[in-house]
């Protein structure tokens, strides 16, 4: 009785899991009009070893990344959102940057930390903050790779432990589960300064709500309908983290933030 009863509640929270991974994709897609698209996932290997679905033995990414379908099959119709994951309920849900979706700045998760504790102390805002056991990453404002190049260009040095998420990239969201683990949100979704609430999305911080002014670096939103999340600009991230990344170097030309 005790093994059956164990085997219901083990399929209870995997049909929770799978509804949870839905109804963000729906949110993001739909509410926030981020275009998302299924990940490869995650297959059984040799009992509860799980690896990645596509056909690199030595995937970087395990499960976190596009497959099939391609990164340009990206939408944000609700349609196409809802048929793709009923069909593989485990997929995880993959942004697709740039455009006029976010961007995004990745960097271990250790150093990760290190640089919230730096934006902390500073008094700067941060967005949305994806994570996993193994690497984090801050939500940006769209940026052009050419506001991207001229931003790295007058710095002395950028870590090399900084990737840019940016047009043709991708970032895994909450509540995707990767080969590194499941996705979270350590600094979840905020709306801007005087705005109101409007809607819960799912349990892990996903709120819609309206913005009606913005301050430094902030995009100013929509005033009727569900707003996206506030974001903020690349360049108010990535001079935090070369200053504090320069003024911390160790013996051999290291850094407490680089990897």
């Amino acid at each position: 009785m005790r093994e059956i009863l164990g085997r219901r509640r083990k399929l209870s929270l995997r049909r929770g899991d799978r509804s949870a991974v839905l109804s963000a994709a729906l949110a993001y897609a739909t509410e926030w009009q981020w275009p998302v698209l299924p990940g490869a996932g995650l297959r059984a290997d040799g009992g509860r070893v799980r690896r990645c679905s596509c056909p690199q033995p030595d995937c970087a990414a395990p499960g976190a990344h596009p497959f099939d379908p391609g990164l340009l099959a990206a939408t944000t119709d609700a349609r196409m959102v809802r048929w793709w994951w009923t069909n593989r309920p485990d997929a995880p849900v993959v942004l697709a940057t740039g455009g006029r979706a976010p961007c995004a700045v990745s960097l271990p998760a250790v150093a990760g930390a290190r640089a919230l504790a730096a934006f902390d102390r500073a008094g700067i805002r941060l967005g949305p903050v994806v994570a996993t056991p193994t690497r984090w990453a801050l939500l940006v404002a769209p940026y052009s790779l050419e506001v991207l190049g001229e931003l790295l260009h007058r710095q002395d040095w950028v870590p090399g432990s900084l990737l840019f998420h940016g047009e043709g990239g991708f970032v895994a969201l909450p509540p995707s589960p990767t080969g590194a683990g499941r996705v979270r949100w350590e600094r979840a979704p905020q709306p801007g300064s005087s705005t109101e609430l409007v809607k819960g999305a799912f349990g892990g911080g996903i709120r819609t709500f309206r913005a009606d002014r913005a301050g430094r670096g902030e995009r100013k939103e929509r005033t009727t309908g569900p707003a996206r999340p506030w974001l903020p600009d690349v360049s108010s991230l990535v001079d935090v983290l070369v200053e504090e990344t320069a003024g911390t170097g160790t013996a051999g030309g290291g850094s407490r933030l680089a990897f």
